[in-house]
């Protein structure tokens, strides 16, 4: 066995035992799949043993491959461990806040800026925590804000994360649509409707799966993809040409000509944690993490309405 290990090996190995898949992993660490392929087999050679059985149809662990997954864990969050010790607190915290002027991520770092001022934290405006993730296991960036459970379970292995809010789902309707003029939008209202919920925007895909899982089975159409939307004013433009009825959260931006209804029978919910790289140290850090807890205890904001919907695997991950 070699005493020096190349961590870039190490990683590779993670990501593939993680996914099970080369080019999922390759698309994970940003590196081209024939150069990640080149890693593991420097690895096995430097072990003397080999560690993934590769077929045509699949890539599974070796006896061997399973048995030193748990060690390149914990040597991997060591290495990040010491990395963000090296790095100390005075280096600004980039924090994933959402994609709209209007988020709970956006509350919850206002919260953090006014009782910690001499951390700086600075702010990303990332569209969806799918697309967040990756840059998140990379150190790219250091918090982010949204749905974990929507987010590759490969992804999900490195991070951690802490409950903030159970938002109230809403529907964005036209201001001349039939059910505008209602104070709440039953579910049972919008069957045969076609909503739009971010389909066709790989970075926004934990959205579009909880969309599908509300509609299933009540006869409303998630919208056909369509390419990512940045930006507030190109939102508003293509969803009013496209005439489109929109799945949203209770914190959202004001659209012009229309009017946004909170959803019930039942109240559907849309998690939001907060999600770290495992090993990460910073003020900042903790500082969010105290406004969000002080936040959610004063607002309510993780109490769960009797009858309201969430998928039980958010609901695990939200401790409710």
């Amino acid at each position: 066995m070699p005493h020096d290990m190349d961590p870039r090996l190490l990683r590779a190995f993670a990501a593939v035992a993680e996914e099970l898949h080369f080019t999922r992993a390759a698309m994970r660490l940003y590196v081209a799949q024939q150069a990640l392929s080149r890693d593991i087999r420097r690895l096995e050679q430097r072990l003397g043993a080999e560690l993934f059985v590769r077929t045509t149809r699949k890539v599974t662990l070796t006896a061997e491959g399973a048995r030193l997954l748990p060690y390149v864990r914990r040597v991997l969050a060591a290495h990040d461990e010491l990395a963000a010790a090296c790095a100390g607190g005075d280096r600004p915290l980039l924090v994933d806040v959402g994609g709209g002027p209007v988020t709970t991520g956006r509350r919850v770092l206002a919260a953090a800026r006014r009782a910690a001022p001499d951390v700086e934290l600075v702010s990303r405006g990332h569209s969806g925590l799918t697309g967040a993730a990756a840059a998140l296991a990379e150190g790219r960036l250091d918090v982010s804000f949204g749905r974990l459970d929507g987010v590759p379970a490969g992804l999900r292995a490195g991070l951690c994360h802490q409950p903030v809010r159970l938002e109230r789902m809403a529907v964005l309707l036209r201001d001349d649509h039939p059910l505008a003029a209602r104070a709440e939008v039953p579910l049972a209202a919008l069957r045969g409707e076609t909503l739009y919920a971010a389909a066709g925007n790989p970075a926004t895909a934990e959205w579009t799966d909880l969309a599908e899982r509300l509609f299933e089975g009540r006869g409303i159409a998630v919208a056909e993809p369509f390419p990512e939307i940045e930006g507030e004013e190109e939102f508003v433009r293509v969803v009013r040409k496209r005439g489109w009825s929109v799945l949203a959260s209770e914190e959202f931006v004001s659209v012009p000509g229309m009017v946004l209804r909170p959803l019930t029978g039942p109240v559907p919910l849309s998690p939001v944690a907060m999600v770290w790289r495992r090993g990460l140290h910073h003020p900042g850090l903790d500082a969010l993490r105290t406004a969000a807890r002080a936040l959610a205890a004063a607002r309510g904001w993780l109490e769960r309405p009797a009858g309201a919907w969430l998928p039980a695997g958010d609901a695990a991950l939200m401790g409710c």
